[in-house]
């Protein structure tokens, strides 16, 4: 087989690789808190909010302001989260090579 028909079945190989993982990652959740609990942020590994569980004593309608920092908090640490696990498998299937858009 030449050269180039081993790279392009190495190409296709990668490709499904990369498929597969990324449907793993979309299952995946993670979890992150803030306010001692009070917030809850679920994130999926392909970096989507799965749900936001908010403690209905952490509700003071007069302080709105704090709820909306707790909710920022704990998303952006799922979310944050689950870009690692993310950039962490796709680097298994990748073999360290930086596909822009992959993760």
């Amino acid at each position: 087989m030449s050269s180039i028909g081993k790279l392009m079945k190495q190409a296709s190989r990668i490709q499904r690789q990369i498929e597969e993982t990324q449907a793993q990652l979309a299952a995946l959740t993670v979890e992150a808190t803030s306010g001692g609990g009070a917030v809850t942020a679920v994130a999926r590994g392909d970096q989507t909010l799965a749900s936001i569980k908010i403690d209905p004593q952490a509700v003071n309608p007069a302080d709105v302001a704090l709820l909306e920092d707790l909710v920022l908090t704990a998303v952006n640490t799922a979310l944050t989260q689950a870009k690692q696990i993310a950039a962490t498998e796709m680097s298994k299937v990748t073999g360290g090579f930086n596909f822009p858009g992959l993760a």
